[in-house]
Order: C-alpha cells, then structure tokens, then sequence
C-alpha cells in the first residue's frame, strides 16, 4: 500500500516496502544502506582451490630450476657487458691510432715538400755534366722495343751497345 505526501510542489510517494520516491525538480539522491562487515559468501570450485595452495607452494625443483636460469642469465650479462667494454674501448684506442696516422701521415707530407722544394735540378744537371763527366743521349744509343705489359719491363739479357 503506498502513501502520498505533497509539500512545496514535490510529491513524495512510499510504497509497502518502505522505497520513498520523490517526484519533482529537485530531486535528491537516494540514500543507499549497505550492511557493514558483512560480504557475499562466494563459493570457490576445488580445481580453482587447489591451484590456490599449488600456487602458494613452490616445489625445490621449480626453485632450483629458477635459481639456475638466474644464474645463467647473471652470467650471460655479465659477458655481454665484458663485450660491450671491449668494444668501447677498441673503438677508443683505434680512434687513438687514427689521430696518430693523420698526425704521421702530416708530418711526412710536409717533410717531402721541404725536399722536393729544396731540390734544384738546374744545379743537379750542372753537377752530373760537369763534375761527372755525364753527356745526353745521342742517336742511336736509344733503343725502342714493344713491351707486352705496360707495368714494367723485365731485362733478359745484355743491352746492345
């Protein structure tokens, strides 16, 4: 059996089971009583039990077995960091190496400009014909012949004089 009371423009309706409802526009949240401690029961099959308390204990195979994959893996990465400093530092000491050969490499072509700059093949030629004794080529003291390869040429024999 419900009962009706109206006041400010609100119709507030209760029903036998002692539900209130509020009609109108303002309307409040209802109030939700919930019964403190106490939980639904639930019922827990035995295969989802007994993986529970399997779960719980860990067998000293399982443990061992878990133990030495740690260990393996420990030692594992403690190789892969041994390469990767190797590597760090080859990579160092070849850019070490680098520097010097560019420092050499400058060194070397500088000196062989001083030389070649210092050399004076007017005085060179002067020296060779008049110290010497050194004369230039005339005719028929040159001799031409045709070379299969053109890197360089082998002698044989005794050049014709």
């Amino acid at each position: 059996m419900a009962t009706t009371q109206r006041a400010a423009g609100k119709r507030r309706v209760q029903d036998g089971r002692g539900q209130a409802y509020v009609y109108g526009n303002a309307v409040r949240k209802p109030e939700v009583r919930t019964q403190s401690g106490v939980r639904p029961v639930r019922r827990i099959s035995n295969t989802t039990r007994r993986n529970r308390e399997k779960a719980k204990h860990m067998s000293p195979g399982y443990v061992l077995f878990l133990s030495l994959a740690l260990m393996v893996t420990g030692i594992i990465l403690t190789g892969y960091i041994g390469l990767q400093s190797d590597i760090t530092n080859s990579v160092q000491h070849i850019s070490v190496l680098e520097k010097q050969l560019n420092d050499l490499k400058l060194a070397n072509d500088e000196e062989y400009s001083r030389i070649t700059s210092s050399v004076n093949l007017e005085e060179i030629k002067k020296v060779a014909i008049q110290e010497l004794g050194m004369q230039y080529a005339g005719e028929g003291q040159v001799v031409s012949f045709a070379s299969e390869n053109n890197d360089y040429v082998k002698q044989m024999a005794d050049i014709p004089q």
